[in-house]
Order: C-alpha cells, then structure tokens, then sequence
C-alpha cells in the first residue's frame, strides 16, 4: 500500500512540474518560437511578390525575457501572435490563420502541419495557392474551421481529411479538385457547412454523407458528378441549403428528400434528372426556392407543391412537364418569381395567376398554352417581366395591360393574338422590351411613344398591322432595335430614326414603305444590322449611307433607289452581307468595295451598272456568294477570281461579258452554282469546268460558245 501510494504521490509530483514548466514564460518561449519558424519556413516556400512583402513575419529573438511593454504577460517581442494574420490562444500558441485574400501564391507541401497542435481555425480563401492538399493536413487535430475555397489548388480531396474530427464548417469551393468526394468526409460528424462547388470533382456522390446529421448547408454544385442523388440525403433533417446544380446527375428525385423539414433553398437544377416531381416535395413547408430547372423531368406540375406558402422562387423550366398549370397555383402568395418556360404545358393559363401580387418574374414562354390572356395578369402590379411568347394564346391583347407600371419586359409573339395593339400600351413607362412580333395584330398604332423613354427594344415583325408609324418614334433615344419587318406599314419612314445615336438593329422589310431613306442613318455609326428590303423606298442611295464601323448585313434590295454605288462601302471593315439588288442603280462598281475583305455575300444585280468588274475583287477572299446578273457590265471575267477559292454562289448572267470563259474558274472548287447565260462569250468551254465535282447548277445559254461542256 505504501508503494502504490508512493507512486501516486510521484506521479501527481511529476505532472505538477510539467504544469509548472509549461505555463511558464520558458516554455511559451519554446513553443512560440518553434511555430514562428515553422511559419517562417513554409513562408519561405511561397512566391515572392508584394503580397508576401505585406506580412509582417520576422524572425523570433531567443532573448526570452525581452517583453512588450504593452502588455502584462510576458512574450518574445517578434511572438507570432503579433504578426499579420495570426492569432493565438492564452497559452501563446497558434490557434488562428486568417490570411483571406492576401493574394499569397504558392503550395500547401512545406505547410507545418504538425507544428500547429492548437490550430482550430484556418482561412486562406481567395488567394493564389495551386496543386494538391497533403494528408498531413490530418495533423490539425483541433481544427473546427477550414476554407481554402477561391484558389487553383487541385489533385484529390484527400481522405484523410475525414480525421479531423472536430471539424464544423469545411470551404473548398472554386478550385480545380477532381476525383471523387472522399467517402471519409462521411466521418466528419460534427460538420455543419461543407462546400466543394465549383471545382472538377466527378463519380457519384458518397451515401456517406447522410451520416453527416448536423449538416445545414450542402454545396456540391458545378462539378461533374453523375449518378443517382442517394436516398441517404432524407437523413439529414438540419438541413436549410441543399445545393446540387450544374452537375451530371440522373435518376429521379429521391422522395427521401420530403423529410428534409427545416430545408429553405433546393436548387437541383442543371442536372439529368428524369421522372416525376415527387409529391413528397410538397412536405418541405420551410421551402423559400425551389430550382428544378434545365432536367428532363416529365409528369404533370405535383398539386402537393401549391402548400408551399413561404415559397418565393420556383423554377420548372426547360423539362417535359405535361398537363395544365394547377388552379390552385394561386395560393402561392409569396412567389417572386414564377418560371415554368420550355416545356409542354397545355390548356389556358390559370386566372389564379392575378392573386399572386409578389409577383415580379413570369414566364411561361415555349409550351402549349392556349386559350385567352386572362386579363387577370394585368392586374399584377409588381410584374417587371413577363414572358408569353411561342404559344398558341389567341384573342386580344387585354387593355388593362397598361396597368403594369413596373414592366420592363413584355414579350407575347409567336402566338396567335389578333385584334389592334391596345392604344393603353403607352402607359408603360417603365418598358425597356417590347416584342409583339408573329401573332395576328392589325389596324395602326394608335399608341403615343412619348411615354415610351426607356424603350430599347421593339419588334412588331410579321403581323397585318398598317397605316404609318408613328413619328413620336423618333424621341426614343435608348432604342437599340426596331423590327418593323412584314407588316402593311405605309408612309414614310421617321427621319430621325437614329435621333439617340444607339440604334443597332434596324427592319422594316417587307413593307409599303414609301420615300427616302431616314436621313439620320447616314451618320448612325452604332448601326449592326439594316434591312429595308422589300418596300417603295426612292432616295439617292450615294448620299445616304455613309461609314459605319460596326455593320455586319445590309439590304435595301427590291425599292426604287438610283444613284452610284459609294465608295463608302469598301470603309465599313466587318461588312459581311451587302444586297442592293433590284433597284435603279446606275454608274460603275467602285473600285473600292475590294477593302472590305470581310464580305461574304455581295448582291448587285438587277440594276443599271455599266462598266467592267473591278480586279480588286479579287482581294474579297471571304466572298461566298457573289450575284452581278441582270445589269449592263461588259468586259472579261477578272482572272483575279483565282483568289475566290471559298465562293459557292456565282451569277453574272444577262451581262455583256465578252471574250472566253477563263479556265481560272475550274479552281473554284467549292462552288455549286453558275450561272453566266446571256452574255456575248466566245470560243470553247474550258476543259477546267469539269474539275468542280461540286457543281449542281450550270447554265452557259444564250452566248457563243463552241463545242461540249466538259
């Protein structure tokens, strides 16, 4: 008995003298200096650049009884507890590193890990560090906190993570990890936030993880897991965000899911998944946004959705829903945004609709809607947009749709709504987007565009509405597309077009148009696109255009236009498509149009031209479709189309071309269409021809040319 007391009273005698060793101002000397030049040393390892010259780490003195006179306990006056990013606990060791973005570069291979024995918390977020975490990092067995979440840092997720035991939040978000998620992360039970989006991981994701019971947010979003979503995921009923978008996942929506009460955000949008919508959906009462977008999921839209009261967000769009929009989808009071766009939607649109006066987003665009626009919708107040486009809606456009003050965005074409454009549409001026195109509208705008000052965007295209336009259209100084295309308009065309300088996209093809071109056009230098072909236009078509740095297509074929071509054309460096066809044109080409290198399509034809085909043709290299025929031009065919060797589409009949056919076309090898009838050709058709395997459509009539085509 005596012995074993003895030995007691030794060891409480030892273990007395260690506590007093290390509370003692020696052994925080110790212990400080030992993590200072491990931090030193992995410092040390890292990238010189000026965000490495901001931390303030200096090498520890050894003179332990220099102190900082600001304080009261005893510290080397270089501790690592001063330095920048670095904090430690009362005993003096490091227990914190919080260097978020410092813009560090380098790796995590020369990190002392296992000299951090009191380390809990660790955040170099938003940095630049790069390759793999190493396993030692199980070496941090106090860690609670680590995000290492906005760097390149790549390789497996290693499994030895799983050993830090303690751990309660876990960021390691937009990086370049691939590999599969460690089943290990499964051990992690005191885990309350694990984020691994953002980064390249693939294979399915680990039933492990419904081990992990404290978990409130689950972020696997944009990697490229596959696979099914495990059942396992119904265990964990802490959960408030359950993130897994943007992936590769199939299967259906596990039903499992329904258990997950306290859930606010399921975004499982993005993904392969198939089936129906689980009625068990309906069971997540906490919902606030549910994002089951971009699927392939089938079925009819679940009624048990419509009890989800707190529910402000739901997307469906772009699967295969079937079947109507619920009635009961009314009850929804706090949707913000409803969007149920792209899928095959039938039947009418539900008058419930006009109770949800949250309601800010709608779109139930490309379904099979049909039916009436129920006047209903016009009464939701807070609609800043609203999407109805490509479906078979019919009847008219309701009157009260000047009640939406708030809408910048109001698409209802493709459909089959007929009847006049409600004169109450100029009360919306807050409307940025305005497309009524493709439906059956008719009679003239009665509408004043005075109102209208944020329009940027209006498309009327192929209706039956007629009569002029209105000249008010000239004060909207945002707009950036007009599309007046295939219509009865008639009447001159606003002068002032352009009056805003911003006008990008300009069609009004296919008119009664009458008069000259807008004059403001000509000094329209934001101009991307203009189609005016198809119309009774009459102007000099040389004083009308003039540079423009950005324009891509021009066509103001088929109108009474005369005038020279100008030279003005050969400046505009990204033309790709210009069509003047059909007109009064008179003069020669100019030489110029060669500069403008970027054209694909060039159309003349059917004008009065007279003159030869300039050889600076021959630097138009893009040139795919070149259309001369139907005009005075005489001479020979340049030998410069050598240079057209991605032409397909060449006409310059009913011409005076005289002398032979060149042989240089025969290495034209793409094209399939000539035409060079009615013309003055002479002698024999070259052998070349017969080496454009390519060519469907020859015609060589009417000329003079002697023997076989080859």
């Amino acid at each position: 008995m005596r012995s074993l007391s003895y030995g007691k009273v030794c060891f409480l005698s030892c273990c007395l003298v260690i506590l007093l060793y290390v509370s003692s101002p020696n052994w925080v000397a110790f212990a400080s200096d030992t993590e200072a030049k491990a931090l030193l040393k992995w410092k040390a390892s890292l990238f010189q650049n000026q965000a490495l010259n901001n931390l303030t780490w200096y090498p520890p003195t050894h003179n332990i009884n220099a102190t900082n006179s600001s304080s009261s306990n005893p510290k080397p006056k270089t501790s690592p507890c001063t330095w920048t990013g670095v904090s430690c606990n009362a005993a003096g060791s490091v227990s914190m590193i919080n260097l978020s973005r410092y813009g560090i570069q380098g790796t995590l291979h020369e990190f002392p890990f296992l000299s951090f024995p009191n380390l809990e918390h660790v955040d170099l977020n938003m940095n630049k560090l790069f390759d793999a975490i190493p396993p030692e990092i199980s070496y941090l067995s106090k860690l609670y906190y680590l995000d290492l979440s906005e760097n390149k840092l790549s390789g497996r997720i290693p499994p030895e993570i799983g050993l830090l035991k303690n751990l309660t939040f876990l960021q390691l978000a937009e990086n370049a990890f691939w590999g599969d998620i460690p089943n290990e992360i499964g051990n992690l039970k005191s885990l309350v936030e694990l984020y691994l989006n953002d980064n390249k991981l693939n294979g399915s994701i680990p039933r492990s993880l419904g081990d992990l019971t404290r978990l409130t947010h689950l972020y696997l979003y944009g990697n490229q897991l596959s696979g099914s979503i495990p059942e396992e995921i119904g265990n964990l009923k802490s959960l408030v965000k359950l993130i897994f978008s943007e992936n590769k996942l199939n299967g259906s929506i596990p039903r499992s899911l329904g258990n997950l009460s306290n859930l606010a955000y399921l975004y499982l949008y993005g993904n392969k998944l198939s089936g129906t919508i689980p009625n068990e959906i309906g069971n997540l009462k906490s919902l606030v946004d549910l994002e089951l977008s971009s699927n392939i999921l089938s079925g009819y839209i679940p009624q048990n959705i419509m009890n989800l009261e707190r529910l402000n967000t739901l997307y469906l769009h772009t699967n295969q829903l079937s079947g109507l929009i619920p009635e009961e989808i009314g009850n929804l009071q706090s949707l913000v945004d409803l969007e149920l766009s792209a899928n095959q939607l039938s039947g009418s649109i539900p008058r419930s609709l006009g109770d949800l006066t949250n309601l800010t987003y709608l779109y139930l665009f490309e379904n099979k809607l049909s039916g009436t626009v129920p006047i209903e919708i016009f009464n939701l107040k807070s609609l800043v947009d609203l999407e109805l486009s490509y479906n078979t809606l019919s009847g008219p456009i309701p009157p009260n749709i000047g009640n939406l003050s708030q809408l910048n965005t109001l698409y209802l074409d493709d459909n089959q709504l007929s009847g006049s454009i409600p004169k109450e549409i100029e009360n919306l001026k807050s409307i940025v987007e305005l497309s009524l195109s493709v439906n059956k509208l008719n009679g003239s705008i009665l509408a004043s565009f005075d109102n209208l000052s944020n329009l940027e965007n209006l498309n009327l295209r192929d209706n039956q509405l007629s009569g002029p336009i209105p000249q008010e259209i000239e004060n909207l100084e945002k707009l950036t597309i007009l599309y007046l295309d295939t219509n009865q308009f008639s009447g001159h065309l606003p002068h002032n077009i352009c009056q805003g300088g911003k006008l990008v996209n300009f069609s009004a093809s296919d008119n009664h148009f009458t008069g000259p071109i807008p004059k403001s056009l000509k000094t329209c230098t934001s101009l991307f696109r203009v189609r005016l072909e198809r119309n009774q236009l009459t102007s000099n078509i040389s004083e009308d255009f003039g540079i423009y740095p950005n324009v891509d297509f021009i066509d103001i074929s088929h109108n009474n236009l005369y005038g020279e071509i100008s030279c003005k054309w050969g400046q505009c460096p990204l033309l790709k498509i210009l069509r003047l066809a059909g007109n009064n044109l008179t003069g020669t080409i100019p030489t110029e149009i060669g500069n403008a290198t970027q054209i694909h399509e060039l159309d003349l034809s059917l004008n009065n031209l007279a003159g030869t085909i300039p050889k600076e043709f021959g630097r138009l290299t893009s040139l795919e479709k070149l259309m001369l025929n139907g005009n005075h031009l005489s001479g020979r065919i340049p030998s410069e189309f050598r240079s057209l060797t991605d032409l397909e589409y060449l006409d310059l009949s009913t011409n005076k071309f005289h002398d032979s056919i060149p042989g240089i076309l025969g290495n034209l090898f793409k094209l399939h269409y000539l035409n060079l009838s009615n013309n003055k050709l002479v002698q024999a058709v070259p052998l070349e021809l017969g080496a454009l395997v390519q060519l469907t459509n020859l015609d060589l009539s009417h000329n003079s040319l002697e023997g076989k085509i080859p």
